[in-house]
Order: C-alpha cells, then structure tokens, then sequence
C-alpha cells in the first residue's frame, strides 16, 4: 500500500497536469454542464482507486471513459445541452453551431470540438478516446462535412 501523503502527491501531479483536458474532452462528449459534473466523477473515482489508476498505460483514457459512462446516465438519453449563442455577445460564432454540433453523432462532435475549439492534435484526441488517428481523422472529416452541409448549406 502506498502512503497516504505519497498517494496524495501523485494524484495532485496527475489532478494538475490532467483535469483540464478530461473536462474539455467529457464537454465535448455531453454538453459542458454535464461535461463539468463527468469529469468531477471521473476524478473521484480516480482517486477513489489511485492505487490501481496510476499503473494504467493510460489512466486519462481510462478516466475519461469513467466518466463518458456516468454522464450518459446523468443525460439519460437526452442529447447534450450546448449553449445558444448570442450574437450581440459573441458575434464571431455562426448562431446555427450549437444546435448543428448537437446533431452530431458523438464522436464527430468530440473531435471536431477537441480538435477545433480546444486546438488539441489528432494525437492526442486518439489517446484520450482510445481510438487510432485515422479513426479521428475519419470523425473529424465527417463531422465538419455535416457542419457545412447543416450550416453552410454545401452539399
């Protein structure tokens, strides 16, 4: 058994290189409310199991699906909530994106909110989903083919 104060110094290193890019990634999955109380689960449960977490090839990974899991019960079956936008206070943002990234299928809209709203690689988005590149690569295109279509009205 780990020491209490080595085990609280370990999770604190993972917590603060970590947690910032579970909560994008989960937000991205189920909407940011639900995005934000995932990753709060899905850290409780990491440390919950420290012991057994710390050893995984990839514990992000492993925590985000953690908390994939609990959000999809806390959303049970209804689509992720993403904000509208107000054009007087964001006027940059198409006021068509929220409800055109909600259609997305799940995937497509974490990759393409990873990749396009949190400037993550493709890399790294595969690592925390547990996916190959080309598996990203393919969600990607796809998802930004469907926000085109919807949005920009390009067949």
């Amino acid at each position: 058994m780990i020491p209490l104060e080595s085990r609280v110094d370990s999770f604190s290193d993972f917590f603060r290189e970590h947690q910032v890019r579970l909560r994008q990634s989960l937000s991205a999955t189920l909407g940011s409310d639900v995005g934000k109380d995932a990753a709060a689960e899905a850290l409780t449960y990491g440390w919950e199991h420290w012991n057994r977490v710390r050893g995984m090839e990839n514990p992000v990974g492993y925590l985000y699906k953690v908390g994939r899991d609990k959000g999809r019960r806390m959303l049970a079956r209804r689509p992720p909530v993403l904000l509208p936008v107000r054009s007087s206070e964001m006027p940059m943002v198409e006021p068509a994106l929220p409800k055109a990234l909600a259609d997305l299928s799940e995937r497509q809209r974490t990759t393409v909110m990873l990749v396009h709203s949190f400037q993550w690689t493709l890399s790294e988005v595969a690592d925390v989903l547990g996916l190959s590149k080309s598996s990203v690569r393919n969600h990607l295109e796809r998802g930004m083919n469907s926000l085109r279509r919807d949005i920009g009205g390009v067949e």
